[in-house]
């Protein structure tokens, strides 16, 4: 592991402190929704439906901060972070026929944040100390995590690991790659990391429109029936 870099955060930054924050507050409200639609499907009940939206919208970034020794992590020392996906939690308590009418808009919000998460992810695990491949796997987790234990908490199989979902983790993937690919050759900056925040934002987009899937086994042999092949 390399030592914390004093000024990588001030190098790497991708936007002045306040729009980044304001749009992670974004990135996180659009995650947030997600988790407390799942929770009215599965008729959860109030508390159910902010457990997931909290989870959901700050998993991943948790996980990252607990594991790079970022503590207390962003999301117990920022009341807007915490806040955030309570009232996305009220939104959807309320109006969840309406937000489900415009699932389509919320699904681009949600691409832009996970375009969003796995670079600055990336980034604050690099500037934590953390090599270039286990700082592009962090970038990763900041991302995807707490969609993963979204799932977890509502029994299902993660989306993640779903061959009959649209790619979600791969754009994430070549987006922390990218960033880790910048740094190597010393061309991080704000305008590089804006280009791959977009790629990760377009690819996923790409994905929902031509319903890309990552490839199964090759010659696959298996006594499973999926469900839209019955």
């Amino acid at each position: 592991m390399r030592a914390p870099c004093v000024n990588c955060s001030v190098q790497h930054e991708l936007f002045t402190p306040s729009v980044q924050h304001g749009l992670d507050l974004v990135g996180i409200f659009v995650f947030a929704i997600s988790g407390a639609l799942l929770a009215v499907r599965k008729n959860f009940d109030v508390f159910g439906i902010a457990v997931l939206a909290e989870v959901t919208a700050l998993g991943g970034g948790v996980l990252r901060d607990l594991i790079i020794g970022a503590v207390p992590p962003a999301a117990f020392s920022d009341l807007g972070y915490f806040l955030t996906p309570l009232l996305a939690a009220l939104l959807v308590f309320f109006l969840h026929p309406q937000v489900e009418r415009i699932q389509s808009g919320v699904n681009v919000f949600d691409a832009a944040g996970l375009g969003l998460f796995c670079v600055t992810g990336t980034i604050k695990a690099y500037d934590y100390g953390l090599g270039l491949t286990y700082s592009a796997a962090l970038g990763l987790a900041t991302a995807v995590g707490g969609g993963v234990l979204r799932d977890i908490i509502a029994n299902e199989v993660p989306s993640l690991v779903r061959w009959d979902r649209d790619l979600y983790a791969v754009p994430a993937m070549v987006g922390a790659a990218l960033v880790v690919l910048c740094i190597s050759q010393d061309a991080l900056n704000a305008y590089t990391s804006s280009a791959c925040v977009v790629i990760a934002f377009v690819l996923r987009l790409l994905a929902m429109r031509y319903h890309w899937r990552a490839p199964r086994a090759w010659n696959r042999r298996s006594s499973a029936v999926e469900a839209d092949e019955r």
